[in-house]
């Protein structure tokens, strides 16, 4: 028995009414953080001796973990880059998305130079007292280079693959991010600067692919497809909230008082609590988002 084929919807898609909103506080919020972030652990006397200690005690663990540190560092460009050009590629010559690979990969290389742009113009350390390298390191370009690429990804997968995508993603940048700090190449705040300016690059780009409509930018919810199960949701917030706890018992037991411990890596567990909690709250928030602006359609006018 054969069935007629159902010809194909003329229904219209944009995304959720007051989503364009949301969009524009995420971007805000990225830049905002981003600020907070250079003034912070840069122009702050604490700031700068709590990103410097990480960075310094990263040297008592560096031994095996630097090893493997260095050698993903090392292949980190090439997978990044590699990753990115064969799911953009696939996707835009398989699914035709031409304009929404132009966007994520133009939203991609703009990301990139900024990090580059911002390493020479922003102001070097400013003696705090603190004994550390005067140069600006901030935002990291290892982690800029990774986030941005996941991103890409995460913005040309249809929405019911984009939570596995964005966790996936999300773990690639964070663990992009702590290699930078194991091997001593960069301080927490140059990686959570990262993950900031590649949200405020890839958000409002995500924002122009919905706009643009199409049949692939809508989806039935979490739940119906093993790439939007919510588990990909579930985890890095249960992840995140084990990395609070670890960055809260880390900073209290150097705090000063009667349980204070000479520990020399205290500092250094609290900035690898850092970067995932900002790399996993920034994936559960982006998730989140996009799953609510694309799911919804917009009746055809008649």
């Amino acid at each position: 028995m054969t069935f007629p084929r159902q010809a194909p919807s003329r229904t219209p898609m944009r995304p959720a009414p007051g989503s364009g909103f949301m969009f524009a506080f995420a971007t805000l919020a990225c830049i905002v953080g981003l600020i907070a972030t250079y003034y912070y652990f840069v122009q702050t006397t604490t700031g700068q001796f709590i990103d410097e200690s990480a960075l310094v005690e990263a040297v008592d663990i560096h031994g095996p973990a630097g090893k493997a540190a260095t050698e993903f560092l090392d292949w980190l460009p090439t997978i990044s880059l590699v990753v990115a050009a064969v799911v953009v590629l696939f996707v835009t010559v398989i699914r035709r998305r031409w304009t929404a690979a132009g966007i994520a990969v133009a939203a991609c290389i703009g990301a990139n130079i900024a990090t580059q742009v911002l390493k020479d113009v922003l102001p070097v350390r400013p003696d705090r007292g603190v004994v550390t390298l005067e140069l600006n390191s901030l935002p990291s370009g290892h982690t800029t280079l990774a986030a941005s690429a996941a991103a890409a990804v995460f913005l040309m997968a249809s929405p019911r693959w984009r939570p596995m995508a964005g966790f996936v993603g999300g773990t690639f940048a964070i663990a992009s991010g702590v290699s930078t700090l194991i091997n001593q190449w960069h301080r927490p705040a140059d990686v959570v600067a990262a993950f900031l300016l590649v949200g405020a690059f890839m958000v409002p780009a995500g924002w122009l692919i919905l706009r643009l409509g199409g049949v692939w930018n809508v989806w039935e919810g979490f739940g119906k497809h093993v790439g939007s199960a919510r588990i990909w949701l579930t985890l890095p917030v249960v992840i995140g909230l084990a990395s609070a706890v670890v960055a809260v018992f880390s900073l209290a037991s150097i705090a000063p008082g009667p349980g204070q411990s000479d520990s020399t890596t205290s500092y250094f567990w609290a900035g690898i609590s850092l970067i995932v909690i900002a790399g996993y709250l920034a994936t559960v928030a982006t998730t989140s988002l996009f799953a609510y602006a694309a799911r919804r359609r917009v009746p055809a006018s008649r």
